[in-house]
């Protein structure tokens, strides 16, 4: 083998490292729950997921503003169950 095979196998198995630890970090950011599961019929608005813990929050929307929870914002553990902001 000589230095350039040695060099182009390196790079793709760096890249596949770097996509894998990508898909992953994707895989791992809360998602909103489909509407209909742990929903109220009445209610427009989706529970989020923390897959962190693989739980979803008590709360549909935010407890200051009313609208729609915010993926991005952690939640605040209570008695071990997620709470969802704004």
């Amino acid at each position: 083998m000589g230095r350039r095979t040695s060099c182009i196998i390196a790079l793709v198995a760096a890249t596949a490292v770097i996509g894998s630890a990508c898909s992953k970090k994707d895989k791992d950011k809360p998602e909103y729950v489909a509407f209909g599961e742990y929903v109220n019929p009445q209610d427009s608005l989706p529970r989020v997921r923390y897959f962190e813990t693989n739980l979803v929050s008590l709360n549909d929307r935010c407890a200051v503003r009313k609208v729609k929870l915010n993926t991005k914002m952690p939640p605040v553990y209570v008695n071990g169950r997620p709470v969802g902001f704004c």
